[in-house]
Parts: structure tokens; sequence; C-alpha cells
């Protein structure tokens, strides 16, 4: 499947896009990548940044697909680490399935891309096939669809990220 922006892969075909932050210094760049993923179909951003990150906003750039239902859901985790409880990440995950219930497409994204978004799109996996190493197995086959993937470097980014997703259970 084609991806709307360069660092960015498919979870679940036409369900949830995985990447990098949307936003760049460049207003018109930043602009156009949320344009190509409305583009693409994602109608739900789920952002896992916090602002310790000290990133840009980007709200007032979907303005513009307001009508679309465009939005923003916010689940700030720090940098390098895991969501705080089980819980949180349920909530999360129950966003993103009520997104696409609803017949809406999901990015998922922190800062680059890698770790906490890999630790959710894990979770997911874990919740809607078979948990553990399936679920990162199969994380980091998906993993090498984004380009940041040639890189030294995988998602997700650190063992305590990795032994989180392996121990998932709700």
């Amino acid at each position: 499947m084609k991806h709307p922006i360069k660092y960015c892969y498919w979870a679940a075909p036409k369900k949830i896009l995985a990447g990098e932050y949307p936003r760049t210094f460049d207003e018109v760049e930043s602009q156009q990548k949320i344009d190509a993923l409305v583009e693409a179909g994602v109608r739900v951003f789920i952002d896992l940044t916090t602002e310790f990150d000290r990133l840009k906003p980007y709200d007032a750039l979907l303005e513009k697909h307001h009508a679309l239902g465009v939005r923003r859901e916010s689940f700030p985790i720090a940098d390098v680490s895991t969501p705080g409880s089980t819980i949180y990440t349920a909530t999360i995950l129950d966003c993103i399935d009520t997104a696409i219930n609803n017949g809406e497409t999901v990015y998922i994204h922190c800062w680059g891309g890698i770790g906490r978004t890999g630790v959710i799109v894990g979770c997911w996996l874990a919740r809607h096939g078979e948990p553990g190493q399936a679920a990162l197995d199969e994380l980091k086959r998906l993993w090498q669809a984004n380009p940041k993937s040639k890189r030294p470097q995988d998602s997700p980014e650190t063992p305590t990220q990795e032994q989180y997703i392996l121990g998932w259970r709700e």
C-alpha cells in the first residue's frame, strides 16, 4: 500500500498508519504532510508526545479539514518509555478501536514514530491477534516498510518497550 508521507507504515491497511510527528519547522511542508495523511483517509491523529518533547503543535493545521471530522487525540507518554499502566494503554487502544469501528483511519505517532508508537502498535496487534512474541515479530515486520528501519534502529526502541509488548495483557 502507498505511504502518504515518507516516514510511516501501515500497521493495518486502510485502518492504522503509524509514523513520525506530522509537523516540521516549515509551515508549508507541515500542511502538506497533514493534507497527505487526510487524503489517505486519516481522520484521527493519536498523539503520544508530551509537552516536554517541545514540538510545535499542529492543531491549527487540522482546522482546514474540520468538516471531515479530522481530530487529534492526545495520550502523552514520556519519550523512550511505556504507558504508565495497562488501564492507560487500554484507553488508547479503545480510542483506536472506536475510530476504526466508526470507519475512520487512524494515524498513531510520537516524535520519531519509533518507540512510543511501536509500543502502542505492538499492543494493538496483541489485542487483535497473537500476543507476546507474535505481536512483536509482526511489529518488526511491519516496521520494515518505514524507510527509518534502514537505520540501525528498531521499533520499539528499548528493551523495556519490547518487554511491555511481550507482557501485554488486558
